[in-house]
């Protein structure tokens, strides 16, 4: 296996409930090797499913591409023109499988632990809400997208566009939470938050749990929230409750939180101390290489994919800062000899939000390369090529994400 790392947490779900606990049991080594062999079974190269996991089964199939049972990629056609993208074409990454339905089933009792502050003490959806509340647009990206276009191979779920989406966020501020509990107490320098869900037995839950650190000031950002583009945060998306860092890679977004802490250092679980490292290829995770934090510049084309007609064409896509606002959008139709300024369409929902692009373009017969090119505040570009690391993390090189146009 990649790295010789047994445990699938970095960026390879597992799909737990088939294993046996007599292969959970044997012998740490063999356990673990049980687990990465039995517990996540991509498909096949061209296979589709008939229907999708009944923990997503309300999501729209023909929009997305079925990876394996914990990871559904929205399809880059399906993406369209729109400010967001609707829940059930939202992409879906689950590092373990999700928890039972069931646990949806009294929301406002779902409790989280806040730790680290001056005042600690558990706190219910329903206390969380009586404390005050926000809406927030942020993308949602996986640290992977774009995986697919690094030729090296990559281990980890081939994403190209579509492991990304723009949604709204409703919660509250944890900022606003932390000051009714007395402030951060002194010393601290990290959030780290834990995931809720089940863990196998057998296991040493630090190799697993998906439990991250960020950096403190992330605080001015986080939300606790528990709604989904206005409707109760699925179960599939991370509900009752989900730590959201607008501008940070969704793996630092924690589902099902159960637990927020301020810490003095990062966490000692393996998701945080070697997975989601950026390091150069054939070289281990470790946990003084970058973490997989805030976003960068990005952008793709979105329509039309393959084909056009000659004369005047619509070119749409979508652009987003990561961590800064986006502020402009070029196009090029020659793989990147010229450009053009496109313009943005609808509404602008904030920092953290993509912007729908669109590009009118009078085009003769032939073969376009088309690329697009954005621009943060502050004065960010996307680069021409992607920076090649092991894990295939953070790429948003525009000359990969292009498309060939062929106009009759």
């Amino acid at each position: 296996m990649l790295d010789n790392e047994p445990t699938p947490v970095d960026d390879r779900p597992l799909d737990l409930p088939a294993i046996s606990r007599r292969h959970l049991l044997m012998g740490s080594a063999g356990a673990l090797a049980s687990v990465s062999l039995l517990g996540f079974s991509p498909l096949a190269r061209g296979q589709a499913p008939a229907t999708l996991p009944e923990f997503a089964a309300w999501k729209s199939l023909n929009d997305l591409i079925v990876h394996s049972a914990n990871t559904m990629e929205t399809r880059r056609d399906a993406i369209g023109s729109g400010v967001l993208t609707p829940s059930d074409k939202l992409f879906v990454r689950n590092n373990l499988p999700a928890p039972d339905a069931s646990i949806a089933a009294d929301r406002d009792a779902w409790s989280v632990n806040i730790d680290g502050v001056n005042n600690p003490r558990a706190l219910t959806i329903a206390e969380l809400k009586t404390m005050g509340v926000e809406t927030v647009a942020s993308v949602l990206q996986c640290s992977g997208n774009g995986r697919a276009f690094f030729p090296h191979g990559a281990g980890g779920t081939q994403w190209s566009v579509g492991a990304a989406g723009c949604v709204l966020w409703t919660g509250v501020p944890l900022k606003t939470v932390v000051n009714a509990l007395g402030g951060v107490a002194d010393g601290m320098n990290y959030i780290t938050s834990t995931g809720g869900e089940e863990l196998p037995a057998g296991l040493d839950p630090k190799t697993i749990q998906v439990e991250r650190s960020i950096p403190l000031a992330a605080l001015d950002r986080a939300m606790l929230v528990w709604e989904l583009n206005d409707n109760p945060l699925p179960v599939t998306h991370g509900g009752p409750l989900r730590m959201v860092i607008p501008g940070y890679y969704g793996v630092n977004n924690v589902k099902y939180v159960n637990n927020v802490a301020f810490t003095p250092a990062q966490t000692d679980t393996k998701i945080q101390v070697s997975s989601y490292r950026v390091r150069d290829i054939g070289v281990k995770g470790s946990a003084d290489q970058p973490s997989m934090w805030e976003m960068n510049v990005k952008s793709w084309v979105t329509s039309p994919l393959e084909t056009a007609s000659r004369g005047r064409t619509m070119i749409y896509g979508v652009a987003f800062g990561g961590s800064q606002a986006v502020a402009s959008i070029d196009v090029s139709l020659d793989g990147g000899q010229n450009w053009q300024a496109a313009r943005f369409l609808g509404p602008d929902l904030g920092q953290f939000a993509w912007r729908p692009f669109v590009l009118a373009a009078d085009l003769a017969p032939g073969e376009y390369r088309v690329v697009s090119r954005a621009t943060d505040s502050q004065g960010n570009s996307q680069p021409e090529n992607r920076i090649d690391n092991e894990r295939g993390y953070g790429h948003n090189g525009w000359k990969d994400h292009g498309i060939t146009l062929k106009v009759t």
